[in-house]
């Protein structure tokens, strides 16, 4: 499949950078609609005695479909975030019902475990394929952004064999696909701001676990944590395994796995997106690959690719275009 170097999209003329697509999209963005009447909440317990929490959004509220998109969100999102409610009513006007997933501890309850998450954990990703196909679904399609673009990536290049034929197709939206290159990007003065938002409530999330596994979390380097290799080798790396920061970002990245990928794959990275490297943008593979497409826009930023419509982004209209050519709407 091609990798696409021209592409159609055109920012609005006031967002004229990355950086402020970016922000806008984060922050500005208001969607039309609710979900309240709609959507409904599931709690699935995981092997290790914790939890996260799926919202399920039927394309109709007398029926289910026979499709579905599983939405996995980026680093501190949440299933509510308007970039994960915009790609559910996109599949939604096509017939597909969608559900969010939130990571561990996002959906507005702590975990129960002394980890949270963390970029290359995909058992809860396939965790909520199996549950999707328990209910009865013949087909899906799953949808990461950053982060859990890359989750949503590598899991369906680790082990293909774990994949059930049920998936279709998988999308990684500013997918960071070397997440050692990204982290050194996210060190530069430019991105401060970024980082200072991420760390704000990362800080604030191991606080609570030491408040609770003291003898697991230690906080007493906490205030010299100002950058993910800092945090990382603190936290995450000890918590789940690693041995320091960098064999967390080489073993969670979803680059090494790529070509090992079965299945219908179709990456979206801006090349003016403030939070990755162009090691993150697969060309050369997507290239000599028949399954992988990537398209790289000149500007976007992370996530940020604004539309004059907010009900549809045009990242939402071009990730439903790439769905229907490879694997069609639903019955």
């Amino acid at each position: 499949m091609p990798c696409i170097e021209d592409s159609t999209y055109i920012p609005p003329r006031f967002l004229h950078s990355g950086h402020a697509l970016t922000i806008w999209a984060s922050c500005w963005r208001k969607l039309p609609y609710s979900w309240e009447p709609w959507f409904s909440t599931v709690r699935l317990r995981t092997p290790d005695g914790d939890f996260f929490d799926v919202d399920c959004l039927p394309a109709r509220p007398d029926a289910r479909s026979d499709s579905a998109v599983i939405l996995s969100h980026g680093l501190e999102g949440n299933s509510r975030r308007p970039y994960v409610r915009g790609m559910a009513e996109a599949f939604r006007a096509m017939g597909w019902d969608a559900l969010a997933r939130n990571f561990r501890g996002c959906s507005g309850e702590p975990n129960l475990t002394p980890g949270i998450y963390h970029g290359g954990q995909t058992g809860d990703l396939h965790q909520t394929v199996l549950y999707a196909q328990e209910l009865g679904y013949r087909r899906l399609v799953l949808v990461g952004f950053s982060m859990g673009g890359n989750q949503t990536l590598k899991y369906v290049g680790e082990d293909p064999d774990r994949v059930p034929a049920l998936v279709c197709a998988a999308v990684g939206i500013s997918t960071p696909c070397d997440l050692e290159a990204s982290a050194e990007v996210l060190t530069r003065p430019s991105r401060l701001p970024y980082m200072a938002h991420f760390l704000k409530t990362l800080r604030a999330k191991i606080r609570e676990k030491h408040s609770r596994f003291p003898e697991r979390v230690d906080i007493g380097r906490l205030w010299r944590v100002f950058d993910f290799e800092a945090f990382d080798n603190l936290y995450t790396a000890p918590l789940h395994g690693f041995r320091n920061a960098h064999d967390y970002w080489r073993r969670a990245s979803c680059l090494p796995v790529l070509s090992d990928i079965r299945l219908p794959v179709f990456i979206l990275n801006a090349r003016d997106d403030p939070f990755l490297s162009p090691q993150c943008s697969p060309v050369d593979l997507a290239r000599d690959s028949a399954l992988l497409t990537l398209e790289m826009p000149q500007h976007g930023g992370h996530v940020g690719f604004v539309s004059s419509d907010p009900a549809r982004y045009w990242s939402e209209t071009r990730t439903v275009q790439f769905v229907n050519e490879v694997v069609g709407t639903a019955a």
